[in-house]
């Protein structure tokens, strides 16, 4: 069996006890782990979306940049 295969096999397996973990706990203990979840999630879409922003500030920068230079060539050429 290659590595691949058995860290695989271990997510899996801490998956399933994760679950029966969760399943076996308190409905407050459960709210908690949701609670955990929902705020990872709203950070990494925080995240993503100012990954997102801060991409698209470059993209403008380099587009006037471009813009630019081409009005300097045209104006070199004239």
């Amino acid at each position: 069996m290659g590595n691949k295969t058995k860290g695989l096999l271990a997510l899996l397996g801490l998956g399933a006890l994760a679950y029966w973990k969760y399943k076996k706990s308190t409905p407050e203990e459960q709210q908690a782990v949701k609670d955990k979840i929902n705020t990872a999630k709203d950070n990494f879409n925080k995240w993503g979306n100012d990954l997102k922003s801060k991409a698209n500030d470059v993209a403008s920068q380099v587009q006037d940049k471009v813009d630019e230079v081409k009005n300097k060539a045209q104006e070199s050429v004239k």
